[in-house]
């Protein structure tokens, strides 16, 4: 067994029993035997608060305009005696660690500064419950795309009127897709989105401006000055303050670091914007996914200001992604940038704070930057994203400011300045923490300095069988997407693995080189996969009896073999943590885990033995009510895995506030009957997922 220290490497402290060492490429106990972390997330549903389900429309923006809601409640039930149900249940299958999923907005949804100190409590409370399982926990800073108000989870609302933006128009350009307007806000059909077509928005207009604000606002956008400051340091000033609020909570609480508590994620997957952009005139070589309508970078800048748009159109099958004709966009004038009229001299009506006279409210800020002129749509400067610029605050020997004119590498350029800046602050209230790293998903991390590391890291990435996911399908072929961007083949074809004992082994061999990457760049240090799962709602819901006249109802023998290649990689000579995507205490088989129709819970109240669930409608009365939903947890019965289908956009002109179309709709997702019961658990999946849960 390697040797381990008596003393903490990070504070000289002596190190109790319960200590997680990283050495030697593994996760080490006090005796220095290796451990390997297997769990869940937690919850996938703590992506919005309870009772918002994103295919919900009513109240969205009115709420959000007012404050936000609490998340009290996310990811568990206090109350009812639920939480120990489902603590229990994950426990049983073996899993001895848990990614806490919390969200910006759930900690600062009111407003600027104005904490949710309840919910923090509440986290508290949960994470007491979770110990009395004898779980370990590492906190996840959890987002997809920025916020929910932008097509995925999140950032607070309030935080995109900050960087001059009015989110009632992003649908209307398609610069977010978000799921309660979904195809239209005033003709919504929720149940129509498209499978993972929320993960476009990173190539879509909002996430690349906030995200480029958010990394890069002092070198690309000097005049976005907000309080004072760059717009930038504002919203990273924020969201660092807010989780180090929760990290001082928790350690106020007084029992959780270290022996519940040993980790902190970095913020996941976050987005690189325009950043490493080359031209905006075309749609960059490396998007490999394409799905839906796809304007290149400068059509989504005419769009934001309501001008309309003929854009390429895409489909999305076991191939990859393919053109299916193109679409006209027509936002009838709506801009994304916000009216001057919001901003009285500057100051917000409702959010208070004083924007800078540079920065011309109603203008886009890359019209502002001289990037691309409006009148014309015509980009100025088309490679200005391309490469590194000479940041004004900075003095000449600043970091930012050494590699000036050099073309963008975002992790080091941008991303390592920031996970400093968070590192440092979360550090303040939890010394020991071991620090969990994640920049963009597949990109390598960049070399971190030692004396910030001290001993105490490891590499969270993210693996998914891409394929799988996109399909909702377990093919006969694959394909080793990891290899590809690596540079492992010439061709595409070269990389196509045919069979289970190719694609089992193609998956495996990924595996291991997410392992390697910390190794050869950080030291020697341990990957733990962040997320890694399948979707349960394959073929159509086939399993669910939506099929067939419902004759596979309860057969999951496709989400075991799915689940089963992509687990098992992380065995053999990989000897791996993961911890899988995902746990949702409210998952049903009609809208999934509640979320853009991700359906990846592992578990479903829909597949308990006799239960007859009421299936959700479009209302936000979907839950079971608190006793009816103790009495199904409670139920024999347990686990599964799950399934969903994919659908194309609507193939057309789309108009506000009427839609016209053009060139004909392709073919969508039709909505599936009703269930007239629950299925039944199928005891073999279930063993299944068990063996491999251990």
């Amino acid at each position: 067994m390697p040797r381990v220290p008596s003393t903490s490497s990070a504070t000289n402290q002596p190190v109790p029993q319960h200590y997680i060492h990283t050495a030697h490429g593994n996760f080490l106990d006090s005796t220095g035997r290796v451990l390997i972390l297997r769990g869940v997330n937690l919850a996938g549903a703590s992506k919005a608060p309870c009772d918002r389900p994103s295919y919900e429309l009513e109240g969205f923006w009115e709420t959000a305009e007012n404050g936000g809601e609490s998340f009290v409640g996310r990811p568990l039930n206090l109350e009812d005696g639920s939480a120990d149900v489902h603590l229990a249940r994950l426990r049983g299958w073996g899993f001895n660690v848990i990614r806490y999923v919390v969200t910006w907005e759930a900690l600062e949804h009111a407003g600027p500064r104005q904490y949710d100190y309840e919910f923090m409590d509440y986290t508290v409370a949960v994470l007491r419950k979770i110990k009395e399982y004898g779980f370990r926990v590492y906190m996840d800073p959890h987002q997809d795309v920025w916020s929910r108000f932008s097509g995925g989870s999140g950032a607070p609302y309030w935080t995109l009127p900050a960087c001059g933006l009015n989110p009632r128009n992003f649908s209307a350009s398609m610069s977010s897709i978000i799921h309660s307007e979904y195809p239209l806000p005033n003709l919504p059909e929720p149940e129509s989105l498209p499978a993972m077509i929320w993960s476009t928005n990173y190539n879509r207009l909002i996430s690349q401006t906030v995200w480029t604000l958010f990394f890069a606002g002092r070198m690309y956008a000097p005049k976005c000055v907000i309080d004072g400051i760059n717009i930038q340091d504002w919203l990273q000033d924020h969201f660092i303050a807010a989780f180090g609020l929760l990290a001082d909570r928790i350690k106020a609480a007084g029992d959780l670091y270290d022996d519940c508590v040993f980790a902190w994620d970095s913020m996941n997957e976050p987005g690189e914007g325009f950043l490493g952009l080359a031209n905006l005139n075309e749609t960059p070589k490396h998007q490999a996914l394409k799905k839906g309508p796809t304007p290149t970078p400068i059509q989504s800048l005419r769009l934001g200001t309501g001008v309309p748009q003929t854009v390429e159109n895409y489909d999305f099958g076991a191939m990859g992604p393919s053109r299916n004709g193109s679409v006209t966009i027509d936002p009838a004038g709506r801009s994304v940038w916000s009216d001057p009229s919001t901003e009285v001299d500057g100051v917000h009506h409702r959010w208070g704070w004083q924007r800078d006279p540079e920065w011309e409210l109603g203008t886009c800020v890359w019209a502002l930057h001289g990037v691309w002129e409006p009148s014309t749509g015509r980009a100025l400067i088309p490679d200005y994203f391309a490469f590194t610029r000479k940041d004004p605050k900075v003095g000449q020997e600043g970091e930012e400011n050494k590699g000036a004119g050099l073309p963008v590498d975002f992790v080091p350029d941008f991303w390592r300045s920031f996970w400093r800046k968070y590192v440092k602050r979360i550090r303040q209230a939890h010394p020991e923490a071991v620090w969990f790293i994640q920049p963009p998903v597949f990109v390598q991390p960049a070399p971190l300095e030692e004396e910030l590391l001290k001993g105490r890291a490891a590499y969270s990435a993210h693996y998914y069988d891409g394929l799988t996911l996109m399909t909702r399908h377990w093919n006969w072929f694959n394909a080793d997407a990891l290899g590809l961007l690596r540079g492992k083949y010439k061709t595409t074809m070269a990389a196509v693995k045919i069979g289970n004992a190719a694609i089992r082994a193609s998956l495996r061999s990924q595996l291991a080189i997410l392992k390697e990457d910390p190794i050869e760049i950080l030291g020697p240090y341990p990957t733990l996969i962040g997320e890694i799962g399948v979707p349960m709602e394959m073929d159509g819901k086939k399993a669910y009896g939506w099929t067939d006249g419902g004759k596979y109802k309860g057969d999951y023998g496709q989400q075991v073999k799915a689940l089963d290649a992509s687990l098992n990689g992380a065995d053999g000579p990989n000897a791996m943590s993961y911890t899988t995507w995902t746990y949702c205490p409210d998952n049903n088989h009609q809208w999934g885990d509640g979320w853009n129709l991700e359906d990846l819970s592992l578990w479903s109240a829909d597949d308990l033995r006799g239960a007859r669930v009421p299936h959700m409608s479009p209302s936000r009365n979907y839950l079971p009510t608190p006793s009816s939903s103790k009495a199904l947890l409670l139920q024999s019965g347990a686990t599964r895995s799950r399934t969903s289908s994919s659908s194309s956009g609507p193939d057309g002109t789309i108009r506000q506030p009427q839609p016209t179309y053009v060139s004909g709709t392709p073919p969508r997702l039709a909505t599936p009957a009703a269930l007239t019961s629950a299925p039944n658990e199928s005891a073999e999946s279930i063993g299944s997922a068990l063996t491999l849960a251990n």
